[in-house]
């Protein structure tokens, strides 16, 4: 069979695949987002650290992982905000979920194959890293999921990450993710103490690794994070995160069984529902 054809068999099974997943997905959200759950405590309300995914957005007027996105979850008051970082083929970090802009922009440029100043021309409201550590740096924490690519100079990007990350403090400030762990083998400026590994169907194989190789904690999605399997990291003190909690009812229930990461694609309109309970109280 040749290779090309083999590829897009491979892809359009992948892309069947997905399509269960989200359809399987949406089908937990409506019923998690129905299951009554007990209010939670107000210290587990004033503890509740919201991370918005991507920002704020809705990809017509409002873009995922742009700078308008994350202004919104800023002023909001959520605690924490997640992006996706990628490289140009002149080694400068920018912010996009995809390896092009085709979803999103609906332009056909690949991120690896363009310099910077090509990726500005066809579309400038793509952010630089650069850009978010000095717009938010020190006043919302940075979730930073390092996307599966090729470092073409590994010690070079080594260098140009810690120098942007110099005014911040690891862990405190920032943290960084990934699906794919192998990705925290070649960041060598950061500790790992700073690592947050992101499980799909690699939960236990990643829930291990993170235990083993002392991370930060542990990502997945709150179906999959059981109460064993919590009491299991927070024995090794780690913290964990879960994702992605669109409702009340879901958000409740993870503060109820102390998760400390809501990762959310509504996370503005969560974090009103924390805000008002909070002055309520």
């Amino acid at each position: 069979m040749p290779l090309e054809l083999f590829i897009a068999r491979l892809s359009y099974k992948m892309k069947i695949f997905q399509n269960i997943e989200i359809h399987f997905r949406h089908m937990l959200d409506h019923f998690y987002a129905r299951w009554p759950q007990t209010m939670p405590t107000a210290d587990r309300l004033q503890q509740c650290k919201i991370i918005s995914h991507r920002g704020a957005y809705d990809n017509q007027r409002i873009f995922e992982n742009t700078v308008a996105a994350f202004d919104r979850a800023s002023a909001a008051g959520v605690w924490g905000i997640e992006f996706d970082l990628r490289w140009t083929k002149d080694l400068h970090p920018v912010v996009l979920h995809d390896t092009n802009l085709r979803r999103v922009f609906g332009a056909d440029l690949d991120i690896h194959q363009a310099t910077l100043a090509e990726l500005k021309s066809e579309c400038p409201v793509v952010p630089m890293l650069a850009e978010l550590i000095s717009r938010y740096g020190k006043t919302i924490h940075l979730m930073i999921e390092i996307k599966a690519e090729v470092y073409p100079d590994p010690a070079r990007q080594n260098r140009i990450l810690e120098k942007l990350f110099s005014p911040l403090q690891p862990v405190q400030d920032y943290h960084l993710l990934t699906m794919t762990p192998r990705m925290f083998n070649v960041i060598e400026c950061v500790p790992r103490t700073a690592f947050l590994p992101v499980a799909h169907f690699n939960f236990f194989q990643l829930s291990k690794l993170a235990i083993e190789q002392n991370y930060s904690g542990f990502a997945g999605h709150y179906v999959l994070l059981t109460r064993s399997r919590l009491k299991r990291h927070k024995a090794f003190m780690q913290n964990l995160a879960t994702g992605y909690v669109n409702s009340k009812n879901c958000l409740f229930r993870e503060l109820n069984r102390g998760v400390e990461w809501i990762f959310s694609d509504n996370a503005v309109e969560l974090q009103k529902v924390v805000n008002q309970l909070l002055e309520n109280r």
